[in-house]
Formats: structure tokens, sequence, C-alpha cells
């Protein structure tokens, strides 16, 4: 079953006398229980599906089904209630408050849901991300990988289908990076949809499938597995095919 269903998605904006198609008549689906990585250079469009699909902002036209319920043309209370509920975010700049501790950032959630009992959740999410020794602290005494970890137990406290991941690697060297990566997939594993915006190919190539953007078009979308051991760029412009290497809607890449 879908989770996700996007049918002919746009998204432009006025820029003095010129519009600019952010999105331009975008398809997807995304079933429940998958880990999707869209990715593309700057401007590719990639950071604007992450935030209609997250439901932090609208489409200029089309169709964006969650759950089967068409969200696309909510109220802003109602899309406020669907990210509280529905959707975890993390993002690449963590977005914590300084000065309160790592268990009240994470039960923020739960306030805005105006759930009572909320420490009780808030240290099972702590514990899901191995950080349960570090509850008190305030988010300046951690790591940047603590920090991280803050982030994701705050995504998923309200326990959402679906979690979205900004650039969560960005900010975090290369061994706290795959721990991160680590949490994301072990989260997938116990039933959390995952949908992850990088520009990064190691990071791209440990999702189910990856979805790569241009122009505010999808270029191709193909299971990982197809491209695993090939020689893709990780330039910080954006994953690509390989030269030579035909679309994966073609067919796998030919092999080397």
């Amino acid at each position: 079953m879908s989770l996700i269903r996007l049918q002919g998605l746009t998204k432009l904006y006025q820029m003095g006398d010129s519009v600019v198609r952010a999105l331009d008549g975008v398809d997807l689906e995304v079933s429940a229980g998958e880990f999707v990585a869209i990715t593309g250079a700057s401007g590719s469009g990639k950071s604007t599906m992450m935030h209609l699909i997250g439901c932090l902002d609208r489409p200029t036209s089309g169709k964006y089904y969650l759950d089967g319920r068409d969200v696309s043309r909510l109220s802003d209370r109602e899309l406020a209630r669907v990210r509280n509920q529905q959707i975890g975010f993390v993002f690449q700049t963590f977005n914590l408050i300084n000065r309160t501790s790592a268990l009240d950032n994470v039960g923020v959630p739960m306030f805005y849901a105006r759930r009572t009992a909320t420490r009780g959740a808030a240290m099972k999410a702590l514990e899901t991300v191995g950080l349960l020794t570090r509850a008190h602290h305030k988010p300046n005494e951690l790591s940047g990988g603590e920090r991280q970890r803050v982030a994701i137990a705050r995504a998923i406290v309200n326990e959402p289908p679906l979690v979205m991941a900004d650039e969560p690697t960005g900010n975090l060297d290369s061994r706290t990076g795959e721990q991160i990566m680590q949490l994301f997939r072990a989260l997938n594993e116990s039933g959390v949809t995952v949908v992850l915006v990088t520009h990064e190919y190691d990071v791209a190539i440990q999702a189910q499938r990856i979805v790569q953007m241009r122009d505010g078009k999808i270029l191709w979308d193909t299971p990982s597995s197809a491209l695993r051991g090939r020689e893709l760029s990780s330039m910080p412009t954006g994953i690509e095919l390989p030269t030579g290497a035909s679309a994966p809607d073609a067919g796998p890449p030919p092999a080397s």
C-alpha cells in the first residue's frame, strides 16, 4: 500500500519577472515500510520535494495523498496536526532548544499533541537511540552525533509512520554519520517509512531505493541494489549516473 502518492505535483516561485518551477509535475509513490533516498544537485528540487512531502509547504498544483488522504489542500491547522501525528523530522542542523535538556527536547512533539504522560515516552525514545544516560544533558553538553540522536528521538517519540531526514549526516564526520545511518536502518527495519534527502552517494546507497532529481523533475528512480558497487560520482553537486550508463528505467547500468 502506498503511504505517499504524488500526482503531477508542481511548485512555482515568482522571482521578479521570472517563474521558477522548483517542482515540475512530479509523480511518485512510496510504499509503507520503504527506505527512500532523494538526491540531486542544489536547485534540483529535492528540498522542495521534502517540504511538500513533509507538509511544510503546499503545492501550486497537483495532488499529494498521505496514507490515502489528500493533504495537498488541507488548512494550516490540519497540516500542523498531520505533521505532529504522522511525520517525524530530522534536520542537518538538529534544531534543538539549547536551554532545555535532551529529555525535554524529545518531549516537544508530545506537548503540541497535548499528551500529558510524556516522560516515559521520551525516555523510551532516547533509549531507542542509545542516549538514555544523557537524558538530562543540554545540547551544548552533547557531541554532534549525540545531538542528532536526540533529534531522531524527538522525531519518533509520537511513533509516526513516516520519518523525513534532510541531510542528517551533513554536519557529522564519516564514522558518526555511519552510526546515524545505522539508526535509520534500524527504524526502517521496525516498520517506519524513511525518506532521506542527501547529495552523498555513500549515504543514499544505504536506502532501498534512490530517486534522482534534476530541474524539478525525477531524472531516474531505481532500487539501490542495481547501483551498488558501481562507480557513481559523489560530487558536492549531487549524485549522477556513471558516464555511459543507461537510464535505470531502461535496465541496470552496464557492467564496468
